[in-house]
């Protein structure tokens, strides 16, 4: 597993910087399973009844109907001289519309920076960070705080959630790369989301998944140890739920946990089988403009020792207490 994962960031990292230095060729009616992409999250805009898609590396695609895309565009201006360098790498990127203007929920990451190394491990500064735009096509722009997490810690794949006590909150990962037991954690943000407020809370930790499997350095079978992708739902009788993602040994693999309280500080319940098949996972939920609910999750296949992601999309049924994964959806 630590082989495996150390390969995937190698893979994603020469991505990445590439992607920076280069500007992309703007194409039309790319089928959706043209794209390679990690991460994937579309947002159904009302206004404008165009969905956008961005996910790692930053950049955006645009469709009127799901099925052909345009792009990809950059859409990001980050500040050179804060924490994230003038090249930062881009993860699992989200856009959020909140109270008139939209927001762009993303893990950044600076590679010329060591925050600590774990088990010979080098660990870069990492974190989860939210920029602004009043288009939902950007320009993605920082805010006036330049800090949301601890800089001691490697977080990412922050996501947004408004509570019951109708204050916006962060949900992100404290990476498993430090802590060696993943966790998933929420922080109170400032009404505009220009910054964080307080201290970050443990809502889970990977051990506490029943489905997610590994092995140990002697062979024996525990929980593994990644947190990863977190999204949060209500289904339509009001129960409030979490889809996440982990691995079932070398398969990269979704489940989901539903809070007893119906608020961020739970208890989370997690179910006790993943609702992916194996190798599809990071997925977000989302209604298109014919009311429809689906799911989109990128593909995980490892050929030749490079990983190729896809994203794809699945109907689901939020009509219980529970999310149901139904059928692939083609647009």
């Amino acid at each position: 597993m630590k082989k495996l994962i150390t390969l995937l960031y190698l893979v994603l990292s020469f991505v990445f910087v590439s992607a920076q230095r280069w500007k992309p060729e703007v194409k039309e009616n790319i089928p959706l399973d043209s794209i390679r992409l990690s991460d994937p999250c579309i947002l159904a805009d009302q206004l404008s009844q165009t969905y956008y898609m961005t996910g790692t590396g930053g950049l955006l695609w645009k469709s009127k109907d799901l099925k052909f895309w345009t792009g990809p565009f950059i859409v990001t201006k980050t500040d050179p001289d804060s924490w994230m360098g003038p090249r930062p790498m881009i993860w699992a990127a989200e856009l959020h519309q909140y109270k008139g203007k939209y927001y762009y929920f993303a893990t950044f990451t600076n590679r010329n920076v060591v925050i600590d190394t774990v088990k010979g491990n080098e660990i870069n500064r990492r974190a989860s960070h939210v920029l602004v735009s009043d288009k939902p096509d950007g320009p993605y722009v920082p805010m006036k705080d330049s800090l949301y997490l601890p800089p001691e810690k490697p977080t990412l794949d922050g996501t947004f959630w408004v509570d019951k006590d109708g204050k916006p909150y962060m949900v992100y990962c404290y990476e498993w790369l430090q802590n060696w037991n993943g966790t998933i954690e929420k922080i109170e943000l400032k009404p505009d989301l220009s910054g964080s407020i307080g201290e970050g809370k443990v809502l889970f930790r990977a051990s506490d998944s029943p489905w997610s499997r590994e092995k140990d350095e002697n062979g024996n079978i525990k929980p593994n140890k990644v947190t990863d992708g977190p999204w949060l739902f209500k289904t339509q009788t009001g129960k409030l739920g979490m889809i996440w993602t982990s691995w079932v040994f070398g398969d990269y693999t979704q489940g989901v946990t539903y809070s007893e309280s119906g608020t961020l500080d739970g208890p989370w319940i997690q179910q006790e089988e993943p609702i992916t098949p194996p190798n599809f996972g990071h997925g977000m939920l989302f209604r298109n403009f014919e009311g429809k609910d689906l799911m989109s999750v990128h593909s995980h296949k490892n050929v030749n020792g490079r990983y190729i992601r896809v994203p794809h999309l699945f109907e689901v049924d939020l009509s219980g207490d529970k999310l149901v994964v139904l059928e692939p959806w083609q647009p």
